[in-house]
């Protein structure tokens, strides 16, 4: 079978599988946020942390849940890190430097996983598992939790009341990620994925050298990593390292399950609102970008210009073999739309154009399918945005899903659409103003260029995938991506969750001949257009100075 068909089958089996999962996970998401019925472990930790069940939060306070909730999460987790050479499982390891142990509480927290660190080599066991694992969890379900919360607003009027946060949190975690998790753990572990609690066993090489090769609790946290959208590899190679993605079908397996819930809230979206059609609108813009990205990152990565590139037959620098090009730009593809970062292949070794598509893809917002909810509130901002456009057409007043789209709204939404670009294009401004950081870079010219704008943009888009070569850890970088990141995750809930509570106080329009239907092909088109002009152009300069002008030369 040549490579091409054998992409093909990998891509139709992936669609095969989200689609068969869509309706079922989907529902089931919908149910475990909106019943009322509390399970007996659920009601324990309510009891534990003095949480009341059954009351709902006003958004300023379930905002303010989510803010105490993630700095207890950072703080912790930077203690962690620091005291970990004192504590078990710590393997001999030597004491992170405080700079970086802040950038990677931050990092793991915000459900970026950036890491400028070796995994084996700078991470003890306790800290993988009971630092960075947890935190793979509970980041993804504050995602879910802020999504619900949008969504309530949607679906209620006359009240300020958008949901509980804890009961949210706790219910995604129980009822979701861990059932999926330990599923999931034992296929990777069946198919050769490495769990244990094992140090450094060394070995002697063929060679006569001597190796040492770690062991550890891989499985568990790669399942998560990519079930949670968050992508912080247990090994410096992350997916592309055989203890972590031994074969074609573990690495069909991690593509699945950093996209399957993502793909699926669109579902619950539906049903919550009460019409799955809406749901349907909103998957089909998500699934159109997600084939156009991994088709035109597959085509650059196949077609190519060079003499090494020509004799290849294709760009296979950077990549694993056992994964080949159609594989590795799937993944490319599927981890730079979602918040994941996991990767299989190194991204700086892309072509400038495949390169440059996994930065445009993080650029648009990752919200095809994005992350574990992040994707869809980022989307349905964007269709607010869609609505409005429309709304200024025709002359009417916008209107979705039933609430009027007044000022009020529209400067949430507006803020919440600008303030990532400004995190990435400040950043990388400033970084580049700077001789000392620009030394940082590995490679000059437009190349250069593009590492430091993507490492701003995995940043402040909660990816944490890289460029590798450029040297981020040093004081000011660690530094001005921990804040890229924070500002870059919060910022936005604070509009997602105002916005909420602005539609939550409204009374619900009854629709009329005039009003936009937002369930039909029309509306696809407008929403995908939406996507491409609003957000895609406002990168185009940074984009023309990096891997644009890297391709055309």
């Amino acid at each position: 079978m040549s490579s091409t068909a054998a992409g093909w089958l990998q891509v139709l089996a992936l669609v095969g599988a989200l689609a068969l999962c869509h309706r079922p996970l989907g529902d089931h998401i919908a149910k475990l946020l909106t019943t009322a019925r509390h399970l007996g472990a659920e009601r324990v930790l309510y009891r534990v942390v003095g949480v009341d069940g059954d009351a709902d939060q006003r958004w300023p306070v379930y905002l303010r849940s989510v803010l105490a909730f993630s700095a207890l999460s950072i703080l912790f987790l930077y203690g962690l890190i620091r005291l970990q050479s004192h504590l078990l499982l710590s393997l001999g390891v030597p004491q992170m430097p405080g700079h970086q142990a802040w950038n990677t509480a931050i990092s793991f927290t915000t459900n970026t996983n950036w890491q400028s660190y070796s995994g084996e080599s700078a991470m003890g066991h306790l800290v993988q598992t009971a630092g960075l694992a947890v935190q793979n969890f509970v980041s993804a379900a504050v995602g879910i939790a802020v999504v619900a919360a949008l969504i309530r607003g949607f679906t209620r009027h006359r009240t300020d009341r958008v949901g509980n946060f804890w009961v949210d949190l706790t219910r995604i975690v129980l009822r979701l990620l861990l059932p999926l998790a330990i599923v999931f753990a034992l296929v990777l572990v069946a198919n050769g994925v490495v769990q244990n609690f094992h140090g450094f066993h060394e070995v002697t090489t063929l060679t006569g050298g001597t190796q040492a090769i770690p062991g550890g609790p891989v499985a568990s946290q790669e399942v998560v990593k990519e079930l949670g959208t968050n992508g912080g590899g247990f090994y410096n190679a992350n997916s592309a390292h055989p203890f972590e993605n031994p074969t074609g079908f573990t690495n069909w397996l991690e593509i699945f399950l950093l996209l399957v819930i993502s793909f699926s809230l669109p579902r619950t979206f539906g049903r919550m609102v009460g019409d799955h059609r809406q749901g349907y609108a909103i998957v089909a813009v998500m699934g159109l970008f997600w084939v156009a990205s991994a088709a035109l990152i597959t085509f650059a990565e196949s077609h190519h210009s060079g003499a090494a590139l020509n004799a290849a037959g294709s760009a296979t620098e950077g990549k694993e073999q056992r994964f080949g090009i159609a594989a590795s730009s799937l993944f490319a593809a599927s981890t730079t739309l979602t918040s994941t970062g996991a990767v299989n292949s190194f991204h700086d070794s892309f072509t400038p154009f495949g390169g440059g598509l996994t930065i445009f893809n993080m650029m648009l917002g990752e919200i095809a399918p994005g992350g574990t909810g992040s994707g869809l509130y980022g989307m349905l901002i964007l269709a607010i945005v869609a609505v409005f456009v429309a709304g200024l057409m025709v002359g009417r007043t916008p209107e979705y899903l039933g609430k009027k789209l007044g000022g009020r709204e529209m400067k949430f939404a507006s803020l919440y659409i600008l303030t990532t670009p400004a995190l990435v294009l400040v950043g990388t401004g400033v970084a580049m103003a700077l001789p000392g950081e620009r030394a940082g870079m590995l490679n000059s010219g437009p190349h250069g260029f593009a590492e430091v704008l993507y490492a701003f943009t995995s940043a402040a888009n909660n990816n944490g995938s890289a460029f590798a070569g450029i040297t981020v850890n040093t004081d000011w970088y660690d530094t001005a991506l921990g804040l890229a990141m924070v500002f870059g995750r919060f910022l936005p809930m604070v509009f997602v969750l105002a916005l909420a509570g602005s539609l939550a106080r409204q009374q619900p329009v009854p629709a009329t001949p005039g009003t936009l239907p937002t369930h039909r092909p029309l509306f696809v088109g407008l929403l995908s257009g939406v996507v491409v002009i609003v957000v895609g152009l406002t990168y185009f300069p940074a984009l023309a100075l990096g891997p644009i002008a890297e391709g055309l030369h």
